[in-house]
């Protein structure tokens, strides 16, 4: 029995060496075969472990690479992903590369273009130059325009409007035909001065400069008259003195009227931009211009220009304008007050059309001053038809949404409302 044991455990131990002799050729194959697929990565991430190659405690070489235990799958995918990362690597470098190369192509095609387009540029503009410098031989020279051309403004002539059967104040309206336009040069007045410098030119003016003697100016009766004669070279609109309309008292007055303690307060009122009509002399803007208020000037067309042209030569704004057939030019809610001081305008013809002007141009808020003797209360117990129209244009301002504030005097001050529901039934 005991023989029997022993010859079956030998027995035993050869089926064993003989079975772990096969595994081991086996594996040995493998390895091979894979140690083949496993090559290139070795190239690319080579593992400098010390254990790479080491013995197991079976007297077996240990690969970290072996298909069959998870420890290998998990360096094969590391492996795998560190490959796909260079390879992502070096398609953003390629594509860095190429996008550089063709954004620089394409700028410096835009660069090419656009210096061509210069080059040409200045060729023109060269050419221009040298055409302008040979002009004077070669064009007519232009000349002086005639003594009864002194006057003329364009797309203003009177007698040409009556000729062509305008008539209702519409013949001082701007009227531009074909032979308005004239090739000539207007000589200035004779003895023209430069005028004199801001503010000193605001007061003080050249009387060469104008066309309106001191008579015209003492015999105008105009509410802006406030002028007098220097040395018999200049006109002073200087308010100094006693002889003069009281401009700064009418701005004051105006104030009170809307509710503030002078003209200085204009501003918080939200009044900054004021349209006068019929300015004279443009001396009510040029007081309000000292308040930081800027006054536009307008008034009708004169063969010698008293209003408008004084007023340009005082430094500030003034054009030729009226309300008439057409619409002044200005946008729509472009001013916050506007102001007639005798100006002419009679303010009930054309059924109110010309107060719809006013509040086309008015901002809502603003306000509009009418200072005139038909305002005036005690005149109409003597003339009922000065009630007739102040009646008229008073109904008209309400229906307009106009709010009737203050009248003193011949002063009457309307605000413009600012309320929707009022427009929606006017």
């Amino acid at each position: 029995m005991r023989n029997l044991s022993n010859s079956n455990d030998f027995w035993d131990s050869e089926v064993k060496d003989k079975t772990e002799k096969e595994d081991l050729d086996r594996n040995r194959a493998s390895d091979q075969s894979y140690l083949s697929l496993r090559f290139p990565f070795r190239l690319l991430c080579p593992d400098n472990s010390p254990s790479k190659y080491g013995i197991t405690e079976n007297g077996f070489a240990s690969d970290p690479f072996s298909v069959g235990s998870p420890r290998s799958r998990h360096k094969l995918t590391v492996l795998f992903l560190k490959l796909s990362l260079v390879v992502i690597v070096i398609l953003a470098l390629t594509g860095s590369f190429w996008w550089t190369l063709s954004i620089s192509t394409l700028s410096r095609g835009h660069i090419f273009h656009g210096y061509r387009r210069l080059q040409e540029q200045l060729v023109l503009d060269l050419w221009d130059i040298g055409e302008l410098s040979l002009g004077a031989s070669r064009m007519k020279e232009i000349d002086f325009c005639p003594e009864e051309s002194e006057n003329h403004i364009p797309c203003f002539n009177i007698s040409e409007n009556l000729a062509l059967g305008y008539s209702d104040g519409s013949e001082y309206d701007r009227q531009c035909g074909q032979g308005s336009r004239q090739s000539c040069l207007v000589l200035p007045p004779v003895n023209y001065k430069i005028p004199l410098r801001w503010p000193t030119g605001r007061d003080v003016i050249w009387v060469a400069n104008v066309k309106i003697t001191g008579q015209e100016v003492f015999t105008s009766g105009s509410l802006t008259k406030r002028m007098m004669m220097l040395e018999e070279e200049q006109i002073s609109f200087r308010s100094a003195s006693l002889m003069f309309d009281g401009v700064e008292d009418y701005s004051h007055q105006i104030a009170e009227m809307i509710g503030l303690r002078n003209e200085s307060n204009f501003i918080q009122a939200g009044v900054r931009t004021i349209l006068d009509i019929g300015c004279g002399y443009g001396s009510f803007g040029a007081h309000l211009f000292s308040k930081q208020l800027l006054t536009m000037c307008i008034a009708n067309y004169e063969s010698s220009g008293s209003q408008v042209q004084l007023t340009l030569e005082r430094g500030l704004p003034a054009m030729i304008g009226s309300f008439n057939s057409k619409q002044l030019p200005y946008p729509s809610l472009s001013f916050d007050m506007l102001h007639c001081a005798r100006c002419g305008i009679d303010w009930d013809e054309k059924d109110g059309i010309f107060l719809i002007e006013v509040d086309r141009v008015l901002k809502p808020g603003g306000y509009f001053v009418w200072t005139s003797p038909l305002t005036n209360v005690q005149s109409f117990l003597r003339n009922k038809e000065k009630q007739r129209r102040w009646n008229f244009v008073r109904d008209f301002a309400e229906n307009l949404c106009w709010e009737l504030m203050s009248q003193q005097e011949e002063t009457v001050l309307w605000k413009k409302t600012s309320k929707k529901n009022c427009y929606n039934s006017r």
